[in-house]
């Protein structure tokens, strides 16, 4: 479990009365010590997050509370008029705007901290299933829902995160509240507001580190490191203005940053002086820099222009790239390729495979943007398909028992627009610090003036992947 900071001397935020509507936060904040005081005792606290529905009393800016001692609350909202709030173990009361909207998350260096789990508490309008009494379901890690509400027949069911499918008396009459405990509080997409497309991210055995694409700007692909895949901070670029790739001239597309043997490896786009898109690689002792190119293409064709290059490794350690032809830009197929590696990861040896092919409707003239995952006896090839300049743009799935093929695809894509994020795509998998499978990926804001970075949890039924809920616009337990 996440723990935060035990506070030598923090004053809690100043008790806020309730508004006369009932769109307040009753409670009573009584600070851990007197501010300025240096004798006061470490006392246990709980770190409160509010789901973005919570109503913030007026001045209050963060989206939590921490508490002096081990607050709990046992999940129950209580509607009231249109809004609704929870009560806590300590007396406080936040309120959210519509009925059954409680989500919070509870965090505790207190005795008897748990690991992250869930409790779903469900509306009265909820039909129990046969034997089951209580108004509420408890489960181990992170379980969440987008809200939407499914009509069948006179009643109505709800999609959870997990499978669930809880079902409500009545049309539109689905509703819960969410009560996350241990699992290091809540987050809210984009976790990166600013244009960031074609995020390839990996972890460095430290921390995440997401490289960008940056066209034409003066720095090519910009660096940004976390710790939780949330909170990101800038942290240079691949290639500084004076340190481009002699041979490049500019389109620096798609970045990727993958250790390969005990260096790392940056595999990126460039536009070829001869006018061809390219793919080239440069090497570092640091996920983070300084990198220097190989001073050439590593993937180049006179006739067509090669591009989105990924790195894997198979289950016995063999290194592997795959990327896509540019068809669509002269009006052909975008066949997505791969092929062996020499161990140092700098030249192509073996016989190029073409793994899969734009040959579904949903794809349009297009499949890019591949990252390949080993998992239960599979390679999983996650791509994007159709445009990336609009709500066509998705991301599917295809998988295989050997690296390269051949590949069977899911068929419909796995992740698509909604949510008020259009054309999601162009994504990396990576495993988050609570040990799921998380997506990183860009979608378009809502004015479509930047391609911002977002991440979901994937989940795995049926032996796919599968993002549900996604791509979400609402709060959610943190990865």
């Amino acid at each position: 479990m996440r723990k935060f900071p035990r506070i030598l001397a923090l004053t809690l935020l100043s008790a806020v009365s309730a508004f006369a509507s009932g769109c307040g936060d009753e409670r009573i904040d009584t600070p851990l010590a007197e501010a300025g005081s240096v004798s006061a005792p470490l006392v246990c606290s709980t770190r409160i997050t509010y789901g973005e529905r919570w109503i913030r009393p007026s001045g209050h800016t963060a989206q939590y509370d921490i508490a002096s001692d081990l607050v709990t609350w046992d999940g129950t909202c209580v509607n009231e008029g249109s809004n609704s709030y929870a009560v806590l173990s300590n007396g406080w009361k936040p309120y959210f705007t519509g009925n059954n909207a409680c989500v919070l998350a509870l965090d505790t260096d207190c005795a008897g901290a748990t690991a992250c789990s869930t409790r779903v508490t469900y509306a009265a309008s909820w039909l129990h299933p046969s034997g089951h009494t209580a108004q509420y379901d408890d489960v181990g890690g992170r379980v969440f829902w987008d809200r939407g509400c499914t009509n069948s027949g006179s009643n109505s069911y709800a999609s959870l995160s997990n499978g669930w499918a809880p079902y409500f008396s009545g049309n539109n009459a689905c509703g819960m509240s969410f009560r996350y405990t241990g699992c290091g509080g809540l987050y809210q997409n984009p976790v990166v507001s600013v244009d960031c497309a074609d995020p390839g991210v990996i972890h460095d055995g430290t921390r995440y580190v997401a490289a960008c694409t940056s066209g034409g700007a003066a720095n090519a692909f910009p660096l940004r490191t976390s710790t939780d895949l949330v909170t990101w901070t800038s942290a240079g670029s691949i290639f500084p203005s004076a340190s481009k790739p002699t041979w490049a001239t500019g389109d620096f597309w798609a970045p990727e940053i993958h250790k390969v043997g005990t260096r790392y490896i940056a595999y990126f786009t460039a536009r070829h002086s001869d006018g061809k898109l390219s793919i080239g690689a440069a090497t570092s002792a640091s996920a983070l820099g300084p990198f220097t190119d190989l001073g050439r293409p590593l993937v180049h064709d006179t006739t067509m222009g090669m591009i989105d290059a990924t790195f894997f490794t198979s289950t016995t350690g063999a290194p592997y790239l795959v990327w896509k032809a540019d068809g669509n830009a002269v009006g052909q197929p975008t066949p997505i390729y791969g092929q062996a590696l020499a161990a140092d990861g700098l030249s192509l040896v073996g016989t190029r495979q073409t793994l899969i092919s734009n040959n579904l409707s949903w794809e349009g003239g297009v499949v890019e943007a591949p990252w390949v995952v080993a998992r239960g006896g599979y390679y999983y090839l996650f791509y994007s398909g159709n445009s990336y300049a609009n709500s066509t743009y998705a991301v599917g799935v295809a998988r295989a028992t050997s690296p390269l093929g051949p590949y069977t695809k899911l068929g419909s894509p796995i992740l698509k627009t909604a949510g008020g994020w259009t054309g999601p795509g162009h994504n990396s998998v990576v495993t988050a610090p609570g040990g799921d499978t998380y997506m990183v990926y860009h979608a378009w804001n809502s004015a479509h003036t930047a391609r911002v970075m977002l991440v979901d949890a994937i989940t795995w039924p049926n032996g796919w992947p599968a993002v549900p809920s996604a791509p979400s616009a609402g709060s959610r337990p943190m990865p």
